[in-house]
């Protein structure tokens, strides 16, 4: 008899705990950047609110070049380093920039100080974001763990940014800048030194080539599912985006000063984080469950109600209630376009489908809408704005319900209630 058969089977080490705290570091100053930025921009540098507008569209806008690049590289570099450490670089000079090159900037035209902050601003987020998210969810691959777990590290992170950035901002308003270089510091540490990933089973996550097929990449623009995906985006995370933009702004005209304001927007943004936290846990076996095409409608369904729904509040207490919301939101998305790419799509173009549809598409609406917002709520209000964004959301939902093709379970790594791949 064998008696290797005898011996237990070794259990394989995930390497898991060094991908949230990568996801967390990024994310703390990707919610400090969007929870704040545009309130320092009014309070500090004295931007109104279409000037405000430009920086959002401008980092949307080079967003359109950074992203598709973004996507094919990360094809091509699949678990290699190069490129999300410079992005992990760059954001390290968010603190110096912010402190002693803005206003100088500003001073020789608030249009100049706001289109080079978006280029520079869009490099680390809106274009590196797809760096970072298609990275862990391909070492989740290779590694054996659920990406939605790791992406509670970036919700964690939202939490603490948005009640220590309140508190950070009345303090003084540029700390809240510093406290992102000392994050980039220490995600760049991350980087170079932690985040195994589990080479020998790369083949899982993608193309282990370092030569992208181009011709395969073109092919994906002739895919009639991604233009849908890309029209879902267009319509309803983009205008999520947008809406999040000035929110703080309409939210500090309930209260009597601007420091009750903000103050009480940041221990809002906290718990509506901290629901996302909790979310994000059970969320891989809710989506299992319910499917990634229907989790993305779903989203869709949620968004539109809460951005009506602020518009026609008729209290605080519901603008509140309401702006929680976004905590079931988040997971909804984020676990969601994460499985149905891979369900739906060829996964070793997965980087450039997700750079393409869930954030080229994304950022061209960004680009419009954010300068059209701005323009919106100087014009005509707040309530009237979010009127005509809500109904946007509520079209594209409707569209993508018909549209959207149903993905492939196996594929995407969908689980029956007995945790085995769905057929």
């Amino acid at each position: 008899m064998d008696n290797s058969a005898k011996m237990p089977e070794k259990k394989e080490k995930k390497d898991f705990w060094g991908f949230p705290f990568t996801h967390f570091t990024y994310f703390f100053n990707w919610q400090i950047i969007n929870g704040y930025l545009t309130l320092w921009l009014e309070q500090v540098a004295h931007l109104n609110g279409a000037e405000a507008g430009v920086v959002f569209s401008m980092m949307a806008g080079m967003s359109l070049l950074f992203q598709p690049a973004f996507g094919v590289i990360s094809d091509k570099l699949l678990f290699k380093k190069n490129l999300i450490i410079t992005i992990a670089i760059a954001a390290i000079f968010i603190g110096p920039y912010f402190q002693w090159l803005f206003i100088p900037f500003a001073h020789i035209s608030n249009m100049f100080a706001a289109v080079i902050t978006g280029i520079f601003l869009s490099f680390i987020f809106n274009g590196g974001v797809s760096v970072i998210e298609q990275y862990v969810q391909r070492a989740s691959l290779a590694n054996g763990f659920e990406y939605g777990h790791s992406r509670m590290g970036g919700s964690l992170a939202g939490m603490c940014a948005s009640f220590l950035g309140g508190q950070l901002f009345i303090w003084k308003p540029y700390s809240i800048f510093w406290a992102c270089t000392v994050s980039a510091i220490i995600l760049t540490g991350l980087l170079i030194f932690s985040d195994k990933v589990h080479l020998e089973n790369a083949s899982a996550a993608g193309n282990t080539s370092d030569k992208i097929d181009w011709g395969q990449i073109g092919k994906i623009f002739k895919i009639k599912n991604f233009w849908y995906l890309s029209i879902f985006y267009i319509g309803a995370s983009a205008i999520y985006d947008v809406f999040d933009q000035q929110f703080i702004i309409f939210f500090k005209t309930f209260f009597n000063t601007a420091a009750q304001g903000t103050q009480a927007y940041s221990y809002m943004t906290t718990a509506q984080i901290g629901l996302e936290f909790l979310l994000m846990f059970p969320m891989p076996w809710i989506i299992n469950r319910i499917g990634s095409r229907n989790g993305l409608i779903a989203y869709g369904c949620i968004l539109a109600i809460r951005i009506i729904g602020s518009a026609l509040s008729p209290s605080l207490i519901w603008v509140i209630v309401l702006r929680l919301l976004a905590g079931l939101e988040m997971p909804l998305v984020l676990v969601s376009i994460m499985k149905y790419i891979a369900g739906a799509f060829d996964i070793g173009v997965y980087a450039t489908v997700y750079a393409l549809a869930s954030n080229f598409a994304k950022q061209i609406s960004v680009f419009i809408f954010s300068s059209v917002a701005g323009n919106l709520y100087d014009a005509i209000g707040f309530h009237q704005t979010y009127l005509i964004l809500g109904a946007i959301v509520a079209v594209v939902t409707v569209f993508a319900a018909f549209a959207l093709k149903k993905e492939n379970p196996v594929q995407a790594g969908e689980r029956d209630e007995s945790g085995k791949p769905k057929e």
